[in-house]
């Protein structure tokens, strides 16, 4: 791919940095391909060499790109990309057309993660937990039936996602769920353009609060299981 389709950027090395991620992220180039050289980008964004560089840097750091003295500058295999640093978290917020590798790659995680997660909560949710879910839910029950309220229902379902990873009470899961907002974001942004209604989505995290209400652990695991098999329908992975 060529850097003619990305929009010109006014502003610093870091700005230019988020860009060029945010492009990579969306699978505007793929993994092993060549990337665009530090003259062209410089060129292209009528920026300095010196701020191509350090943009560059920023990307080399997070594991996105590696650059070899006589090969250039590759894409490097999304396995080796740094999903979990904070800067790419910040790169990936609000980024709604991820490539469907890293969707995949996300949703597997979530899949693996999610019904854990959900158990601790059911063991360890104390009142103020309880009240962040059900006001969460709530506000997912209230923006469900308006297609205008689209965004602000993906906002309460990511609110709900994030309140279960600090009910477990758990301090590497509660830090693990700050950085995947920005990827739980994509995902539901990504779900919801498939479907036409939000009915069996809702029932499946009623199942989730109401397990962790009833302090049931494997009935929350279970019940977190089946929202993201939801999920997996809605972004296409399975049928």
């Amino acid at each position: 791919m060529t850097l003619e389709t990305l929009p010109h950027h006014q502003g610093d090395a870091a700005g230019l940095a988020r860009l060029l991620a945010r492009a990579l992220l969306a699978g505007h180039w793929q993994p092993g391909d060549a990337f665009p050289k530090e003259l062209d980008i410089g060129t292209h964004f009528d920026v300095s060499r010196n701020q191509v560089r350090n943009a560059l840097t920023r990307l080399t750091s997070a594991g996105l790109l590696t650059r070899t003295a006589g090969r250039g500058t590759q894409v490097r295999e999304m396995s080796d990309w740094h999903l979990l640093d904070p800067l790419m978290s910040e790169w990936m917020t609000g980024l709604i057309n991820l490539d469907p590798q890293l969707i995949r790659a996300i949703y597997a995680f979530r899949f693996s993660a999610e019904p854990v997660v959900a158990g601790l909560a059911a063991e360890a949710a104390d009142a103020d937990d309880i009240a962040r879910l059900e006001a969460a839910f709530e506000g997912m029950q209230k923006t469900a039936r308006s297609p205008n309220a689209r965004a602000q229902h993906a906002e309460y379902d990511v609110m709900f996602h994030d309140a279960t990873y600090q009910a477990s009470h758990n301090l590497v899961w509660r830090q693990m769920g700050h950085l995947l907002r920005p990827s739980i974001m994509a995902l539901v942004h990504s779900s919801q353009h498939r479907t036409d209604t939000f009915d069996d989505s809702l029932t499946r995290h009623r199942h989730v609060l109401e397990a962790i209400v009833c302090g049931d652990v494997d009935a929350a695991s279970f019940a977190a299981r089946e929202v993201l098999r939801r999920t997996a329908i809605d972004l296409g992975i399975v049928n």
